[in-house]
C-alpha cells in the first residue's frame, strides 16, 4: 500500500517493529506510543466530532501560531453574515497590505468579485488578499472584523485564541492552540456550504473587468483530498479525508487543519509546526504523514459501541401516590445511547446515573419525560431522557369510602362527646356532694 511504502521509506525499524508488535497482538497503550513515536510536528491534536472527545494529543492546549488555518474563522463568519450572490470590490489596503511572499489569488485593487468566488479564492489557493476583501466587506475594517473574530472564537470555546488579521499573516499577537482550531473546524462543518468549499478539488474564477477571460483556475492546497494514482513519496490522498485548511509561514511552519469520515465516525485533526522532513527517497511534508498517522490511530483503534438501545427499559419504580394497578412504573431511554470506545475494551458494565425529576408523582402519562439517565466514560457524558413506560393514575379515594370515612370520625365525635359529657356530669355530682358534705 502507498501509505506503507511511505512509512516504509521514512521510518524502516518503526514499521518493522509495528508489523512484528502488530502479528504478536499489542495493546491500545502501545499502539499509541507507537503513534507518538512516529509524529514529529510541534502540536498534533485528534477529535471526535459528535462527542468531542479528544482520542489523541501532544503539545494540542499549547500555544502556536495559526498560519492560514486563521482562514476559516473568516470563512464561516463571512458565510453566516453575507450572501453568496452578493459581490465586494477590492480595496487599496486589501491589495497592498498582503507582505511579499505571501499567496494571493492575483485580485487587482478595484476588481468586484462575488462572496461565493473570494470565498473558493479564500479557501483553496488560500489567497490572503480575499480574506481583507471579505473582512472589510462583512465589517467596514480588517479591525472591527478581527473583533468579531474573537468574540466567535470565545462563543465556541476557545479559552488560547487571539486573532489579529483574518489571513494569518504572522504577528506575536496571533495565535491559537490545536484543540481551538478544532472547535472552530467542528463549528465550521456544521455549515454545509462550508463543507463543499473545502472539499472541492479545484475552482475558477469567472472573468472580470481586470482578467477578461477566466484564467484562473486554483487547486486545493490541502493534498490529502487531492486524488493522484501514481506511486510517489508526497502522493498524500486521503480516501476519507473532507477538508479542511493548510497553512504556513516561516514561523508557523507547515500546518494544517483536517477532516476524515469513515464508517459512521468523522474525525477533525489539527498538525502545527511540521517541517519538511527528508528520506533516502526523497522529501516529504511531515504535515500530511502525521495527519494521516492519526486518521488511521483513531480509525483502527476506536469505534461506537451501544450501551442501550432506544425504548429499552432501564428501570421500573414505585410512585407512591398512584393506584395499585399502575404504581409499577417502567423507564424507558428515549433514544440510543453509543459511546466512543477503544477496539479493546470489553468493559459492558459501565453502571449509568439516573435522575428522576424532582417531587415525581402521579398522574404520569405514557412518554412524558420523567427523568434523565446518563454514562460517564473516560471523562465523557452520555445522556438520554428517560420516558414514562405507561400510564400512571392517581389514587383517588372513592365516594363510599369517603363516607366511611367520615361516619366514622363523626361516630368518634359523638362517642368522646358522650364520654366527655358524663365525665363532666360525674365530676359536678360530686363536687355538689362535697359542698353539702361541709355545710
Amino acid at each position: 500500500m502507498k501509505r506503507a511504502r511511505i512509512l516504509f521509506s521514512l521510518l524502516i525499524f518503526t514499521m518493522c517493529f509495528s508489523f512484528i508488535s502488530t502479528c504478536f497482538g499489542t495493546s491500545l497503550e502501545e499502539r499509541t506510543a507507537e503513534l507518538k513515536d512516529r509524529i514529529t510536528s510541534e502540536a498534533v491534536l485528534i477529535m471526535e466530532n459528535s462527542t468531542g472527545k479528544i482520542v489523541y494529543e501532544n503539545n494540542g492546549y499549547q500555544k502556536k501560531y495559526p498560519a492560514s488555518t486563521t482562514k476559516i474563522m473568516t470563512a464561516i463568519l463571512t458565510i453566516e453574515h453575507c450572501n453568496l450572490s452578493e459581490t465586494a470590490t477590492a480595496s487599496e489596503y486589501a491589495i497592498r497590505s498582503i507582505p511579499s511572499g505571501y499567496s494571493t489569488a492575483n485580485i487587482q485593487i478595484g476588481e468586484t468579485l462575488s462572496i461565493k468566488d473570494l470565498l473558493y479564492a479564500l479557501m483553496l489557493q488560500s489567497a490572503n488578499e480575499a480574506a481583507v476583501i471579505l473582512a472589510e466587506h462583512v465589517s467596514g475594517s480588517m479591525e472591527a472584523f478581527c473583533d468579531l473574530m474573537n468574540e466567535k472564537a470565545n462563543e465556541i470555546g476557545c479559552q488560547n485564541t487571539h486573532f489579529v488579521n483574518p489571513n494569518g499573516v504572522h504577528s506575536k499577537e496571533h495565535y491559537s492552540t490545536a484543540y481551538d482550531l478544532a472547535l472552530i473546524a467542528q463549528y465550521a462543518m456544521r455549515n454545509p456550504t462550508f463543507r463543499e468549499i473545502v472539499k472541492t478539488t479545484s475552482y475558477t474564477l469567472p472573468a472580470t473587468t481586470a482578467y477578461p477571460s477566466d484564467t484562473r483556475t486554483f487547486t486545493n492546497t490541502n493534498a490529502l483530498i487531492i486524488y493522484d494514482n501514481r506511486d510517489r513519496l508526497d502522493n498524500y490522498y486521503y480516501e476519507y479525508a473532507t477538508g479542511i485548511k493548510t497553512g504556513y509561514t516561516s514561523y508557523a511552519k507547515n500546518c494544517l487543519v483536517s477532516s476524515a469520515e469513515k464508517n459512521g465516525m468523522e474525525y477533525f485533526a489539527v498538525v502545527l509546526g511540521a517541517e519538511v522532513q527528508y528520506a533516502y527517497t526523497g522529501t516529504y511534508s511531515a504535515r500530511y504523514v502525521d495527519t494521516i498517522s492519526l486518521f488511521d490511530y483513531v480509525f483502527d483503534n476506536f469505534s461506537f459501541k451501544k450501551l442501550k438501545s432506544s425504548n429499552s427499559n432501564v428501570k421500573t419504580v414505585a410512585i407512591d401516590n398512584a393506584t395499585k394497578d399502575t404504581k409499577n412504573l417502567n423507564l424507558l431511554i428515549k433514544d440510543d445511547i453509543t459511546a466512543l470506545v477503544s477496539i479493546d475494551s470489553k468493559d459492558s458494565s459501565v453502571e449509568p446515573n439516573i435522575t428522576l425529576k424532582e417531587g415525581l408523582k402521579a398522574p404520569i402519562a405514557k412518554g412524558d419525560v420523567v427523568g434523565q439517565i446518563s454514562y460517564e466514560i473516560d471523562g465523557l457524558s452520555y445522556t438520554s431522557d428517560l420516558l414514562a413506560g405507561g400510564n400512571v393514575e392517581e389514587f383517588k379515594p372513592s365516594k363510599i369510602l369517603l363516607y366511611v370515612v367520615v361516619f366514622i370520625g363523626l361516630f368518634t365525635a359523638v362517642i368522646y362527646g358522650i364520654r366527655f359529657y358524663n365525665l363532666r356530669k360525674k365530676h359536678l355530682k360530686n363536687r355538689y356532694k362535697y359542698k353539702k358534705n361541709r355545710s
